[in-house]
């Protein structure tokens, strides 16, 4: 179903506008996508400005660019087997560019994620819609420098990447509690 991001949030009505240059890959295969390019463009923008006030300043620009890829088990396991010594499929991998020198009319290079959307399917409790975007807001804030290398930080993770899916319109499907709107 198609749906809109504007103003989906009352905070991001106020918010300055921003551009995210987004390279985005996915397989032309049976495992499609069911957000496409468009929408991951407006999340994205919508997640990067609702973040704006908290990120540390190597992270705040008005232009991003990031990589969001969604492929198949045996690509992500691939990645998963050079990166980190652990040739298995998993659900999200991020790979940081790293604070940079920001440069006037040089977007600050976020760097990638890559989602396997055959883990998403099989992990999808609430929708596969529900999950990807789960998913892509795990890998962003690995992007933005957040870990979670104990519980406490998990839970801190877990909860803002909730934050973010809050954000996104109920049109996407298990996104939203239906109390989100009524506030």
């Amino acid at each position: 179903a198609a749906f809109s991001l504007v103003c989906a949030a009352s905070s991001a009505r106020l918010m300055p506008s921003l551009v995210l240059d987004l390279a985005y890959n996915a397989p032309d295969s049976a495992l499609l996508d069911p957000l496409g390019e468009g929408h991951w463009q407006q999340i994205l923008e919508l997640w990067l400005l609702n973040l704006q006030n908290e990120l540390p300043q190597e992270f705040r620009a008005a232009e991003y660019s990031v990589g969001l890829q969604l492929c198949s088990d045996d690509v992500i396991a691939a990645l998963n087997g050079s990166w980190r010594a652990k040739p298995e499929a998993t659900d999200v991998l991020a790979f940081p560019s790293g604070p940079q020198l920001q440069l006037p009319g040089v977007p600050c290079e976020l760097g990638d994620i890559v989602i396997s959307l055959e883990t998403a399917k099989r992990d999808a409790l609430e929708g596969i819609e529900h999950e990807l975007c789960f998913l892509a807001s795990h890998g962003l804030l690995h992007l933005l420098g957040w870990d979670h290398p104990d519980e406490e930080q998990l839970a801190a993770m877990l909860m803002r990447q909730q934050q973010l899916l809050e954000l996104l319109p109920a049109q996407i499907s298990g996104i939203v509690a239906k109390q989100a709107f009524s506030r």
